[in-house]
């Protein structure tokens, strides 16, 4: 039976991580050639890329809830609750991505403004934010379809299709940033046109695997009244909290924004190494979710439970090795960038204490993101994170940053002590089994 859970883990875990890698990939890949570009385009794109970074969380909420309920629609075999709860889930990933679409595109220079005075940052933060706007509905799309397809068993279809859209997104880069292959040279411009050409093509690949997997489904946003209130319950914590702390986040930046553009940039090295890790991991919560969520939807409690310990064990073990490895290679990634020696210390710094933080963000990650939330009591998490986000970290942020006026590793590493608290708060709550529950 172990080796059936853990080929179960396997079979989730290793391909949505490699998909969550390459998803973060687009980011890298956008950091590295815009690196070239020198330290200020950097930074604009890291300014320009956070409402496409609270978007992702938003969405990546809205996917938590359609996971939780078509994995144990799934485990109860009611197919008709299955495909209704995708059909929702997709109504309402689709008016969060028109949203954000219309801010992006109408505010894009206010927003740029809040976090520099830099001119030229400015200039191309606000030009790549209204380009990088169009990439957040197939983005929505992107997420959505493949929780549907990875719940039924299918994680290396999404798989697939993250790996083209990299690719295509990597070509895409070298031709538009730099004018290769004679193409326009369009720089931070091109990185945002490459990003959005590629989003829509592994969109529309999706699409088609989604169908083939499905067949035809009937299309029915009618919950019910009872099933309505649920879905609420589940959504409305989930979403608030994934949005107040993709903004927390975001604040960070503002801090960081306001130290100088050398910090803002140095911090920005960071950013997708971050993703990239992280996202590695990513398929151990995303397993929890769903393997934790069938359980649950059976019945099977203390297996749930058990099953739970073994994710963390997993996932602590990866965290480490993952640590160890950023530890060796941080020096030779910042020199991948043509900016200056300041900027590439600042990035290296920061890089070691993110591998110092990073097994209790991956812990926090499984227990929250996945585990607890598989009951879909999301409730409980959007308490533990707003403690974290908005009572420490944000004022801590505050305090180092613009009052103190620490260096930015100093303050990146104290106000990450929101992990902390959030890791012991979350590890109270999963011993105490209130998270477990059966959805109608």
């Amino acid at each position: 039976m172990k080796e059936t859970f853990e080929k179960q883990v396997i079979s989730i875990a290793i391909p949505v991580a490699l998909q969550s890698m390459l998803q973060s990939s687009f980011s890298m890949i956008d950091q590295i050639m815009v690196g070239q570009l020198g330290e200020k385009s950097i930074a604009a794109v890291e300014i320009a890329g956070k409402p496409g970074f609270i978007y992702s969380f938003v969405v990546g909420a809205i996917c938590t809830i359609a996971g939780i309920m078509i994995s144990q629609y799934i485990g109860k075999n009611d197919r008709e609750s299955e495909e209704r709860s995708i059909c929702v889930n997709f109504l309402v990933m689709m008016l969060t991505g028109i949203a954000f679409f219309f801010l992006s595109a109408v505010f894009s220079l206010q927003f740029i403004r809040m976090f520099t005075d830099d001119v030229r940052v400015i200039n191309e933060g606000s030009a790549y934010l209204g380009i990088i706007g169009w990439t957040f509905i197939p983005l929505g799309i992107s997420n959505i379809l493949g929780a549907a397809i990875r719940c039924r068993g299918k994680s290396s279809w999404p798989l697939y299709a993250g790996f083209i859209s990299a690719i295509l997104n990597t070509g895409l880069n070298y031709c538009l940033i730099f004018g290769n292959f004679g193409m326009p040279m369009l720089g931070v411009r091109g990185a945002a046109y490459a990003s959005v050409i590629s989003q829509v093509a592994g969109a529309v690949l999706l699409i088609v695997m989604f169908f083939a997997l499905y067949g035809r489904i009937r299309y029915s946003v009618s919950l019910g009244r009872e099933k309505c209130w649920q879905y609420l319950t589940m959504l409305v914590p989930v979403v608030i909290n994934e949005f107040l702390w993709a903004v927390g986040q975001s604040i960070n930046t503002f801090v960081y924004g306001h130290m100088s553009t050398d910090e803002l940039a140095g911090m920005s090295l960071t950013g997708s190494v971050q993703g990239l890790t992280i996202g590695a991991l990513g398929g151990i919560a995303q397993a929890a979710g769903i393997l934790i969520g069938k359980r649950l939807g059976e019945g099977q409690y203390e297996k749930a439970y058990q099953e739970s310990k073994k994710l963390c064990v997993y996932g602590f073990i990866g965290s480490i090795l993952l640590s160890v490895t950023i530890l060796g290679l941080e020096a030779p990634y910042v020199h991948l960038f043509n900016v200056s020696d300041d900027v590439r210390a600042i990035g290296s710094a920061l890089l070691t204490a993110f591998a110092v933080l990073m097994p209790i963000k991956v812990q926090n990650m499984i227990l929250g993101g996945g585990i607890i939330r598989s009951g879909g009591r999301t409730k409980y998490i959007m308490m533990i994170d707003m403690l974290g986000t908005w009572l420490i970290g944000v004022p801590l942020a505050l305090l180092t940053g613009l009052i103190l006026k620490l260096p930015i590793v100093w303050v990146y590493f104290i106000l990450s002590q929101e992990e902390l608290v959030r890791f012991i708060i979350s590890i109270f709550m999963f011993r105490s089994r209130k998270w477990m529950n059966t959805i109608q």
